[in-house]
C-alpha cells in the first residue's frame, strides 16, 4: 500500500473536481431542456401543418418525435449523473467537515438505537446529536446503519476486531471505492427494510406455481383469444365469459395472492440501489481477508447476486404497477397479477435462502466503509493493539483524546490501568476534567472494541466490556428517585464481571445518599469488582473516598485535577496528576453566579 495522500488536500481537490462537473452537467441540462421545447413546438407544428396541409412527410413528424424521445432519455441519464455529482460533492463536504471538527450537529444520529436501559451508550454520547455514531456514520443503507450501532453498542472478540481492522485500513485507502458507496442509485438514502424483505424470503410458498402456472398460462392465452375474437366478430358473449371466469380465478386466488404482496412494497423499496451496490462490492478487487470473505459470501452457484436482485426489483415494479388503471384492465384479460405472483413465488424459491446473507453483506461493507473513512480523516490516530484475552485485564493509553472534541481543544492524559492498580480513584473540582476523563477512556474503548483507530498516541488494552453510571437521572413517571437509579445501574454493570473483563467508569458515585453510607457503599462495590479482576475509574468530590485507597493499596490509586484562581478566574489546565485534590472550587463557583455565600 502506497502513501496516503493528506486528507484535507485530496478531498478538497476530490470537492473541487465534482463541483465544476455539477456545473457543467447542470448547463447540459438547461441547453437540453430548452432544445426539449423547441423540439416539441416542432412537433407542435407540424402536426398542425399535416393536419391542414398534409404536407410535410409524416416521416419528418415522425423524425422530431424520435428526436424528442432521445432527448428525453439523454436527459434522464444527465440529471442522474448530475444527481452522482452532487451526492459525490456533499460527500467530499462532509469529509471536510469532519477533518476541521465542523461535523457536529450534521449527519445521521442514531437515535432510533437508542435504550435507555444501555450500560454506557448515553453516559459516552454514543448515539444522538453531536455523538460518536453522528461523527462516524456515512452508511446509506439501513443495513449498514444498523450493522454501526450494533458494533457501537457491543464488543466483540479479538478474531473479528483484528479482521475488521484489517478491512477499514483497506477502505481508508479505497477512496473511489467509498465514493461509489456513496453515490450510487437513484436515491440520497436507500430505505429498503432488510427485516421485512428478509421476513417476506423466507415465508414458505402459498402460490403453489409449479401446479397452477402452465394452467392458467393455457387458459390466459384462451381468454384473450376469446376477447379478441370478440372484438374482430363484434360478439359479446366470448370475451364476457372470458373476463367472468378470470374474475372468477382472481377471487379464488385472492388469499394467496395477499400474502404474495402482502409487505412487497416497503420490502423492496430501493432495492435497485441495493442490487447496484452488491454489483459495486462483486467487482472490486479486495486484499484484507475479511473482505475477501464478505465478497465470497456473495458468490452463489445461482449467479452475480446484483443481476438476482435487480430481477426481484423488476418483479416488485411489476406488482406495484397493478395498481395502474391499464394493468387492471389487462389483469382482467390476461390474469397479470396472478403470473407476476407465480415470478415471484418462483424468485423466492430458488433464492430466498441467500437473501438475508447478502444484505448482511451489503450492510457490514456499508459500515466498514464508514469506518474506512473516519480512519482516512484522521491518520494520526493509531488501531490498538490487544493482549491475549486470556490474560489479567489491562488499559495502557498514552495521550489519550476525546474524538469528540475539537483538535486544539482537546487535553491529553496517560491512563493506566492494571495490576498496578486496576482502579483509578479520581478527585477534583467542578468543571475540572474528572467525567471529561472517563468519557475518553470510555469511548476509546467502545472504538478498539468495534475495530476503529483511537483517539490516542498510543493504546494497548485487554479486550473489555465496557459499563459506566455517568448520567443517571429520576423518573417522576416510573416513580424512581436519582439513588435509586444509580444504584440498579451499578448493580447492572458489577454483574458485567462476571465471566468477563470488565472497564468500569462511576462519575460521583452514589452521590444521591449521606457520606457514611457513600464511603461504605463504594468500598464494598470496588471490592467485589477488584475479586472480579475488573478494572476502571471512579470520580467524586467526597474526599472521604479517597481514604479507600489506604484498603487496597496495590489496587486503588489517588490521581486528581486540579484549579487555580487568577484575579478573580478559575483556570484549568485539565492536566491528570498524581494524589488528592488539595483545592476546590465550590465557593467560588457560587459567588460567580451570584450567590451570596
Amino acid at each position: 500500500m502506497g502513501t496516503l495522500p493528506d486528507p484535507a488536500a485530496e478531498y478538497s481537490f476530490r470537492l473541487q473536481q465534482r463541483e465544476l462537473r455539477v456545473r457543467g452537467l447542470d448547463r447540459r441540462h438547461i441547453w437540453i431542456g430548452n432544445f426539449r421545447i423547441v423540439v416539441f413546438a416542432a412537433i407542435a407544428g407540424l402536426w398542425w401543418r399535416i393536419a391542414r396541409t398534409g404536407s410535410p412527410s409524416i416521416y419528418w413528424l415522425a423524425a422530431a418525435i424520435a428526436v424528442f424521445i432521445a432527448l428525453i432519455i439523454i436527459h434522464t441519464q444527465i440529471m442522474q449523473w448530475m444527481q452522482a455529482a452532487k451526492r459525490a460533492s456533499a460527500y467530499y463536504s462532509r469529509g471536510l467537515a469532519r477533518i476541521e471538527d465542523r461535523w457536529a450537529g450534521s449527519g445521521e444520529t442514531g437515535e432510533q438505537f437508542r435504550s435507555e436501559e444501555h450500560v454506557y451508550a448515553d453516559d459516552l454520547d454514543i448515539l444522538g446529536q453531536e455523538s460518536l455514531y453522528q461523527l462516524l456514520c456515512t452508511a446509506r443503507t439501513r443495513m449498514g446503519k444498523e450493522q454501526l450501532a450494533q458494533w457501537l453498542l457491543a464488543q466483540s472478540t479479538v478474531a473479528a476486531i483484528e479482521q475488521r481492522q484489517g478491512a477499514v485500513r483497506e477502505l481508508g485507502d479505497k477512496i473511489d471505492f467509498r465514493e461509489s458507496l456513496a453515490v450510487i442509485g437513484k436515491s440520497d438514502h436507500i430505505q429498503a427494510d432488510p427485516h421485512k424483505l428478509a421476513n417476506w424470503a423466507r415465508q414458505k410458498t402459498v402460490l403453489d406455481f409449479r401446479r397452477w402456472w402452465l394452467w392458467i398460462a393455457v387458459w390466459s392465452l384462451a381468454a384473450t383469444g376469446a376477447v379478441v375474437y370478440g372484438i374482430v366478430t363484434r360478439e359479446v358473449a366470448p370475451p364476457a365469459w372470458g373476463v367472468l371466469f378470470n374474475i372468477v380465478i382472481g377471487y379464488a386466488f385472492r388469499g394467496p395472492l395477499h400474502l404474495v404482496f402482502g409487505e412487497l412494497d416497503s420490502a423492496c423499496r430501493n432495492l435497485e440501489d441495493i442490487a447496484a451496490i452488491v454489483k459495486r462490492i462483486e467487482t472490486e478487487n479486495f486484499q484484507s481477508a475479511r473482505m475477501q470473505a464478505l465478497q465470497q459470501q456473495l458468490m452463489t452457484e445461482d449467479g452475480p447476486p446484483s443481476k438476482v436482485l435487480a430481477r426481484l426489483d423488476r418483479l416488485c415494479d411489476l406488482a406495484q404497477s397493478r395498481a395502474n388503471m391499464f394493468v387492471q384492465v389487462l389483469n382482467l384479460v390476461f390474469l397479470y397479477g396472478l403470473h407476476v405472483a407465480f415470478a415471484l413465488e418462483r424468485w423466492r424459491a430458488r433464492y430466498s435462502r441467500n437473501i438475508e446473507r447478502w444484505l448482511q453483506v451489503v450492510g457490514e461493507v456499508d459500515a466498514l466503509a464508514s469506518i474506512g473513512a473516519y480512519s482516512f480523516e484522521h491518520p494520526d490516530d493509531p488501531f490498538p493493539e490487544f493482549t491475549p484475552e486470556d490474560q489479567r485485564a489491562c488499559y495502557e493509553g498514552e495521550s489519550l483524546g476525546h474524538p469528540l472534541l475539537p483538535e486544539d481543544e482537546c487535553v491529553r492524559n496517560p491512563v493506566n490501568l492494571g495490576s498496578r492498580p486496576q482502579v483509578l480513584m479520581v478527585s477534583g473540582s467542578n468543571m475540572s476534567g474528572k467525567s471529561t476523563l472517563l468519557r475518553v477512556v470510555g469511548i476509546n474503548a467502545v472504538l478498539a472494541m468495534m475495530g476503529a483507530p483511537v483517539r490516542a498516541r498510543r493504546l494497548r488494552l485487554t479486550p473489555v466490556v465496557v459499563g459506566a453510571s455517568m448520567r443517571i437521572s429520576d423518573s417522576l413517571r416510573k416513580g424512581v428517585s436519582h439513588f435509586y437509579a444509580e444504584i440498579s445501574r451499578i448493580r447492572d454493570v458489577v454483574a458485567l464481571a462476571g465471566g468477563r473483563r470488565l472497564l468500569f467508569l462511576f462519575d460521583e458515585i452514589l452521590q444521591g445518599t449521606n457520606s457514611h453510607d457513600r464511603r461504605v457503599g463504594t468500598e464494598g462495590i470496588l471490592k467485589t469488582l477488584l475479586e472480579h479482576g475488573a478494572i476502571g475509574l471512579v470520580t467524586t468530590h467526597d474526599l472521604a473516598l479517597t481514604s479507600i485507597a489506604e484498603i487496597f493499596p496495590d489496587k486503588i490509586r489517588n490521581v486528581h485535577f486540579q484549579e487555580k484562581l487568577e484575579t478573580g478566574k478559575l483556570l484549568f489546565d485539565y492536566q491528570l496528576r498524581d494524589g488528592v485534590v488539595t483545592t476546590s472550587n465550590g465557593v467560588e463557583l457560587m459567588k460567580s453566579v451570584g450567590l451570596d455565600v
